[in-house]
C-alpha cells in the first residue's frame, strides 16, 4: 500500500494534499482497496462551506456506499469532473487523477489536527 509523505491523513480515511490555502482532498489507497471496485462517486457540494469532519459527499462501490467526511473547514471550489465518467480513477489512481474535491482552508489550525503518512500507517496497521 501506498502512503506518501508529503500528504495529511484523517482517521476516516481521507487523504489532504495543502498548496498554499487550498486543500486536494480524496481517499486513500487503503480505503479504495476496502471499498473494492467504485462504481460512482455522489458530491452536491461545489461552492458550499463544508465543516470539518461535515459529510461532502458519497462514494459508491459495487456492495457498499459510503460518505466522505471533509478533512478541513472551508468552501468547495472544485470537484473532479473526470470522476464523473471514470470513477475507477479512484481506485487506479487514488493520490493523483482519483483526487475529489479542491477546497479552500478556512483554519489553518485544523491542518496540524491531521495525520502523518506514519500516523496513519499505524491507524490502519501497516
Amino acid at each position: 500500500m501506498n502512503f506518501p509523505a508529503e500528504l495529511k491523513y484523517t482517521k476516516d480515511h481521507e487523504w489532504v494534499r495543502i498548496e498554499g490555502d487550498v486543500a486536494y482532498v480524496g481517499i486513500t489507497d487503503f480505503a479504495q482497496r476496502e471499498l473494492g471496485d467504485i462504481v460512482y462517486v455522489d458530491i452536491d457540494t461545489l461552492d458550499k462551506n463544508v465543516a470539518k469532519d461535515e459529510v461532502f459527499g458519497t462514494v459508491e462501490a459495487v456492495k457498499t456506499v459510503s460518505d466522505l467526511f471533509s478533512p478541513l473547514s472551508g468552501q468547495v471550489m472544485e470537484i473532479n469532473d473526470k470522476l464523473d465518467g471514470n470513477p475507477e480513477l479512484v481506485n487506479s489512481d487514488a493520490y493523483g487523477d482519483g483526487w475529489m474535491i479542491k477546497m479552500s482552508i478556512d483554519n489553518a489550525s485544523e491542518v496540524e489536527e491531521l495525520l502523518s503518512a506514519e500516523a496513519y500507517k499505524e491507524l490502519v496497521g501497516a
